[in-house]
């Protein structure tokens, strides 16, 4: 009797730790919206929401501030995109190649090595892409800018593959044998086998992989903020210096502004505009997997 007490008692209190874990994970994630919110609500208290969307020129700091944040969503979006077009189809292939054809003991290093890439300071991304890539890109591109969208995005690609590579790959490898198995026994190849059977079979964790790969991207800080230059222009041309909603809020957030101004509260504005555009990310991939699941 004394050791079904114990033990009750035991299963309860795990069981109360582990709901206060999940509880405090759902707290924490409210707290922040709450906060973006007051505080954005006080930034367009003094500024058009219409403006602010819809402006072209973002000089808050300046002596005549304008606040229109389309140069900050477009230079992330741009540094996201190049980086995607890196990162996906060479995140993916190496998923293949991983999950289909490598031999376990190979497979066992090399997914090690590759997720070690996650492991390297953005701030050493960063400099890599100032002072490596983008001399070697200018050699290919007389015009290309000290400063430019091309060169930290594709250092931001090959600084996500391996969420892709590596989430892809569990999806990938969650597969029962028995749909390969059966691929082959209808004359497939392995490589047909991977790209028309297990890849469409896993699409929901590729998915998942992509938007990890995505948000991952569009909250970098480190690298943009090195070597994207820092320059809020509205363009969609790679060659140009420009500046993410990330780099802002580091620039801003130095000390440098007067805490309550309404200069300090753009990095709010900024900061909610990319909560937004990652939670919209986030709703695309989710509607993406759901439908997957629904056709497969």
């Amino acid at each position: 009797m004394k050791r079904k007490l114990t033990r009750k008692i035991k299963e309860g209190a795990v069981e109360t730790i582990l709901f206060l874990s999940a509880l405090s994970s759902v707290f924490i994630t409210i707290s922040i919206v709450v906060v973006l919110s007051y505080e954005s609500f006080g930034f367009f208290k003094e500024v058009s929401l219409i403006e602010f969307l819809t402006g072209k020129e973002w000089t808050p700091l300046f002596a005549e501030p304008k606040f229109g944040i389309l140069p900050l969503i477009s230079g992330t979006l741009l540094t996201t995109l190049i980086a995607l077009i890196v990162a996906l189809p060479l995140g993916l292939t190496a998923a293949v190649y991983l999950s289909e054809y490598a031999p376990h003991r190979l497979k066992e290093i090399i997914k090690p090595i590759l997720e070690l890439l996650a492991a390297v300071p953005t701030v050493v991304y960063g400099y890599f892409a100032l002072l490596f890539l983008t001399p070697i890109l200018q050699k290919f591109i007389p015009d290309l800018s000290g400063f430019n969208a091309l060169s930290p995005g594709i250092i931001m690609g090959i600084m996500i593959i391996p969420y892709v590579s590596s989430v892809s790959e569990d999806a990938m490898r969650a597969v029962p044998m028995h749909i390969r198995e059966g691929s082959y026994a209808m004359g497939a190849t392995k490589l047909q086998t991977a790209f028309k059977v297990v890849i469409p079979s896993a699409f929901s964790g590729i998915a998942a992989a992509f938007i990890i790969g995505i948000s991952r991207a569009v909250g970098e800080t480190m690298v943009v903020a090195i070597a994207a230059g820092g320059m809020p222009n509205l363009t969609a041309n790679p060659l140009e210096p420009v500046q993410t909603l990330t780099a802002y809020i580091v620039a801003v957030s130095l000390g440098d502004v007067p805490h309550g101004t309404i200069e300090y509260k753009t990095i709010f504005a900024a900061g909610i505009t990319l909560f937004l555009i990652t939670l919209v990310f986030n709703i695309i991939g989710f509607w993406l997997r759901k439908r997957i699941r629904e056709v497969y």
